[in-house]
């Protein structure tokens, strides 16, 4: 008898229901706050639409498979491939800037580890349409709300940010071939989970040189973004990257939220389609993994055969915050709620007890009605355990007089109050 879910994958109990509608409601609240529409799309998706342009960590972690009609699909693991077919469905039709999110369910077969399982609950931003890096702040600063709003602050956690430009071009004044620079961030982007010897390997296996490996070392090294200019000045290379990075730690500060920021030419995201700012959020102490991230990926719509549309999302993942916070002593516990129990006294009063639930129920109520006879006593229990605000009892003598017993649980009064007049 199989007795729990596949390997990887969760079940969610009633108590773990309510905390998972918890923090999706807090999802909804804040991006609705930001002034983002939600979304959503099937959770089987044409495996193709992964295969192409997701990058090749994702497109070995897939669940895919083919259907009765020889299709081949795949359980989505990421949500932007499917926003990005949807954009393109409706074309020019749909107002720009887009501002969309969405919970999906994603699923990946990978290695588990702390806070990684192989599926998933992501809240997803997206800003379609918008050149400016206020799209970027706009994510970051939504994101942060959100943490801000579950009672972490400054000292509980970082954003840290880079641009896939400017680490372009500072490699490229080390000599970093550009047809080399996509399985660099491939590589760079393990550096949390990999050795620095390890690294130093896979670098080799892509084709660069010792020498190579010891440059593009070096340009990990940077930590501000003076340091950044020195390297681009003296090699006279542009330095319109290093602006527009810039220019994101500014917007950042009219949110205020610039405290929780800082530069980090390491961040490059794992995924191919990332073209310019991208960033990961970390717990202060680095104990876990990303909470989120995300970046821009202004070519990823064009490569899908639609139009050329600037756009910038983040992916926010459930496993690694719910830890958080259980880890912090934040994680809220939800009890069940009811408003009423309506138990009728026997079969004889069942009519009117359901009659009776069913008008509770239209004034908005949250009522559970006792579905088959028992003792008064554990009928009285069993509400008690379910969460029962009030109890209504159908019993035949107040019946007989056009009422019913309401009983308070908290304060145990009860009182004889007229059908019409239960609330």
């Amino acid at each position: 008898m199989i007795t729990g879910p596949p390997r990887g994958m969760r079940d969610f109990y009633p108590e773990d229901a309510r905390l998972k509608n918890w923090l999706f409601g807090l999802w909804r609240e804040v991006s609705e706050s930001f002034g983002f529409e939600e979304y959503d799309g099937p959770v089987v998706e044409a495996e193709e639409l992964y295969i192409r342009k997701s990058g090749e960590e994702i497109v070995g972690q897939l669940y895919n498979f083919e259907d009765k009609g020889g299709r081949r699909l795949a359980l989505r693991p990421e949500m932007t491939p499917t926003l990005a077919r949807m954009i393109i469905a409706k074309g020019a039709s749909l107002p720009r800037p887009i501002k969309w999110f969405s919970i999906p369910q994603c699923f990946r077969y990978e290695r588990m580890s702390r806070g990684r399982k192989r599926e998933h609950y992501q809240w997803n931003l997206d800003i379609v349409g918008v050149e400016d890096v206020t799209a970027e702040a706009e994510v970051i600063a939504a994101a942060a709300e959100f943490l801000r709003r579950i009672g972490l602050g400054k000292d509980d956690f970082r954003v840290f940010l880079s641009n896939r430009r400017l680490l372009a071009a500072l490699l490229k004044c080390r000599g970093l071939a550009d047809d080399k620079f996509a399985g660099v961030c491939l590589v760079i982007d393990k550096k949390t989970k990999e050795t620095d010897e390890a690294l130093r390997a896979m670098m080799g296996e892509i084709g660069l040189s010792p020498e190579m490996v010891e440059r593009i070392f070096e340009v990990l090294q940077i930590r501000t973004l003076e340091e950044a200019e020195r390297v681009l000045l003296d090699a006279g290379a542009p330095i319109e990257a290093l602006q527009e990075t810039r220019r994101v730690f500014d917007c950042l500060s009219f949110y205020g939220v610039e405290d929780f920021c800082q530069f980090d030419i390491s961040i490059v995201r794992g995924l191919l389609y990332y073209t310019g700012p991208v960033f990961e959020f970390y717990d202060f102490e680095r104990k876990f993994r990303a909470i989120c991230g995300g970046g821009r990926y202004d070519n990823l719509l064009e490569s899908y055969g639609g139009e050329r549309i600037t756009a910038v999302g983040l992916g926010f993942g459930d496993v690694v915050i719910t830890e958080i916070l259980a880890d912090k002593g934040l994680l809220p516990s939800f009890e069940r709620k009811l408003d009423f129990v309506v138990i009728p006294f026997s079969e004889n009063e069942r009519k009117v007890a359901t009659e009776l639930s069913q008008s509770l129920r239209a004034k908005g109520k949250r009522v559970s009605t006792l579905l088959e006879a028992k003792k008064l006593r554990k009928a009285l229990a069993d509400a008690d355990r379910a969460g029962a605000e009030k109890v209504a009892i159908v019993a035949p003598d107040e019946l007989a007089v056009g009422r019913v017993v309401v009983r308070d649980m908290l304060t145990g009064e009860e009182n004889a109050v007229p059908i019409g007049e239960v609330c």
